[in-house]
């Protein structure tokens, strides 16, 4: 599984899990509830809107923000959003996902929700990580340990 590492761009990881979480939507059991779409659309929005910030921040200091090429970041950020966690662009599809799942019913939720944590944090976070070690050196493990991975 070590080919799948940088392979995948995370946006198109989450976009998959959306299509499981429907797919498995068929054929669990559903809980509805007053105002789930809403609570639903809330999650989805807020998730998507902490990615988007979390890009403008890479944007504020010129770095890349591509994740399959992280090794070619000129610059550590550590102020706004990456102040609470090294991941707000992940953890900002982690509650997108969570909307989708709440969305639809609930139960995807908890197949999904730790797949794309597990998946994300092994073939993309640590690789990261590693890659941000090399750059940044004991201004990235201060950070690190300053800093949760996902909150």
């Amino acid at each position: 599984m070590v080919l799948l590492k940088h392979k995948i761009p995370p946006p198109l990881v989450g976009l998959g899990f959306v299509f499981i979480s429907f797919g498995l939507s068929n054929y669990l059991p559903r809980i509805e509830f007053y105002l789930q779409g809403v609570l639903s659309f809330v999650l989805i929005f807020a998730g998507l809107l902490i990615g988007l910030l979390a890009l403008r921040s890479f944007n504020k200091y010129s770095t890349t923000f591509d994740p399959l090429h992280p090794d070619k970041a000129t610059r550590l950020v550590t102020d706004g959003l990456f102040s609470f966690s090294r991941n707000p662009m992940y953890l900002g599809l982690l509650i997108a996902l969570a909307g989708v799942a709440i969305y639809n019913g609930i139960f995807s939720g908890l197949i999904i929700l730790p797949g794309f944590i597990l998946y994300i944090t092994h073939f993309q976070i640590k690789p990261e990580e590693e890659a941000m070690a090399r750059l940044f050196g004991k201004e990235f493990l201060q950070y690190s340990k300053s800093v949760r991975r996902w909150i």
